[in-house]
């Protein structure tokens, strides 16, 4: 079982996030990292909004720290514990620019990191970043083909839709081998964008039924990855109910689980991960 973590502290989402997350910074961060790395979890998450209108955070949250500053500092605080952008949103960046930054991110890191992306759906941030929202779809897809194109190669070549580029230096770049690319969503095109373009599929918003009917209906191939939430776990207060709600995201479908947990302060988040890494059976460093 590959059991990821939702980083506290990074993304504060309402009625999630926990009081003493507020006032955490980086040294509680990189403490949770380095429990976290020690105890076998799969991976950590950052998500990325640059500006979100203060309407809509009231429901999706304000709080976004930078996932490619976050993980580089994290990465030097870990040994193998991988790195997910939970998600880039593909609109907001040339793919060359993705492969650039987080290609120097795999880099630095020893190759731990794993590129969620989504198409994105907040259109007063694609307007502030001059990021074209209608048809934002197919740019995505002509991206992702795009940013595959990178891999391994310093003087990468594509001609698509949407991007094109050729005679163009990108060094570092992603190793022949790529990252990893998990793609968000919760519509049935986002399954068939992650099969047809990407490594993995990382839903959001569905329930369990959805996604398993989803999967029976799409038929991934074998090494697919499907990586699924669970809402906040209690493993020091309610053990059983957290070995549950393991077990429930693998009988969805789920080849890695992407595991919230409670607590009441950093401590508390430590004392949580020890026992969920026994509960999961991880192995430890």
């Amino acid at each position: 079982m590959r059991v990821g973590l939702a980083t506290p502290i990074v993304t504060r989402l309402p009625g999630v996030a926990a009081p003493w997350e507020a006032t955490a910074g980086p040294a509680e961060l990189a403490r949770i990292a380095q429990a976290a790395d020690r105890l076998g979890f799969a991976h950590l998450t950052c998500s990325e909004h640059v500006a979100v209108p203060t309407p809509v955070a009231a429901e999706r949250g304000g709080t976004y720290w930078d996932p490619l500053s976050t993980f580089g500092f994290l990465a030097g605080q870990t040994q193998r514990i991988r790195f997910f952008t939970q998600v880039l949103v593909l609109g907001y960046h040339h793919p060359l620019e993705i492969a650039k930054r987080y290609g120097t991110l795999d880099l630095v890191s020893g190759g731990r990191v794993t590129l969620g992306l989504g198409v994105g759906s907040l259109a007063e941030e694609f307007e502030l970043l001059g990021a074209t929202f209608a048809g934002r779809g197919a740019r995505a897809d002509d991206a992702l083909r795009a940013l595959r194109a990178s891999f391994g190669s310093a003087e990468p070549e594509y001609a698509g839709e949407h991007y094109s580029f050729s005679g163009m230096q990108v060094d570092p770049h992603p190793a022949a081998e790529g990252m990893p690319l998990w793609i968000g969503g919760r519509t049935r095109r986002s399954l068939r964008r992650a099969i047809d373009l990407g490594d993995g599929w990382t839903p959001f918003a569905l329930g369990r039924r959805q996604v398993t009917e989803m999967l029976d209906e799409m038929s991934p191939p074998s090494g697919f990855d499907v990586v699924l939430g669970t809402a906040p776990l209690d493993p020091l207060g309610d053990p059983d109910g957290a070995a549950r709600a393991l077990t429930g995201a693998v009988a969805a479908g789920a080849t890695v689980i992407n595991a919230g947990v409670r607590a009441d302060s950093v401590d508390d988040y430590l004392e949580a991960l020890e026992a969920l890494a026994q509960i999961a059976e991880l192995e430890t460093a």
